[in-house]
């Protein structure tokens, strides 16, 4: 097996650039990068759709619309956390090497979906639906009570990763110049491409259907 990384001088000012087989090839490291620079966006957005939280009544059409908008992102991210998941426990030796989460976020993380599932699914059904129930069915209730479950499971997914995502984004802007060296990760115009797609997706999805709001608003 080659060896891990090798020295090659650069030149001009004698300085030198370390390559690793992460040039050619992303694998977790691309796929922890992705996630992180789509975390980064969901925060930003939750943060904005938290504050309509405060003033329902007069920010219902923003909450419907930054609400659709997250769709998009929340799709890429769990998108990439399931491609590891899948990659890891099918074997792939990278994945393998790199490990699993800690236990608590490994049994977190399925709670962390279903509910992210939860409260955007009945989000979007109290769009559609005439009443707070439909067909028997307690949309707003379940939406309420999903976001507490989901605002539990969510406050402590953030904490654990928060504190990663300054260096992990910091990294594929700018080359990743780290421990004094240039770490290169493959795949850097594919991440932030698949990023733009998602919160396109999301914008679209917001503008054609937050209008919605408004048989809630009379």
């Amino acid at each position: 097996m080659a060896a891990a990384s090798d020295a090659t001088h650069s030149s001009g000012a004698g300085s030198h650039r370390r390559t690793t087989p992460a040039e050619s090839q992303a694998g977790p490291e691309g796929n922890e990068r992705l996630t992180a620079i789509t975390g980064a966006v969901l925060l930003v957005l939750l943060a904005a759709e938290g504050v309509t939280i405060l003033s329902l009544r007069s920010l219902l059409y923003w909450h419907y619309f930054i609400g659709l908008l997250l769709i998009g992102p929340v799709c890429v991210k769990i998108g990439s956390t399931f491609y590891r998941f899948v990659r890891y426990y099918t074997g792939q030796r990278d994945y393998v090497r790199k490990g699993p989460p800690a236990p608590l976020l490994r049994v977190l993380g399925p709670l962390v979906v279903l509910t992210t599932l939860g409260v955007f699914g009945t989000g979007v059904a109290l769009g559609f639906a005439k009443s707070a129930s439909s067909h028997g069915i307690p949309i707003l209730f379940l939406h309420k009570a999903s976001f507490v479950l989901w605002a539990g499971a969510m406050t402590i997914h953030v904490l654990a990763y928060v504190w990663r995502l300054p260096s992990l984004i910091g990294s594929d802007l700018r080359g990743s110049r780290a421990y004094g060296a240039t770490v290169v990760v493959g795949g850097r115009g594919l991440r932030w491409a698949v990023t733009a797609v998602g919160l396109g997706g999301g914008v679209t999805l917001a503008m054609a259907a937050a209008h919605l709001a408004g048989a809630w608003q009379r």
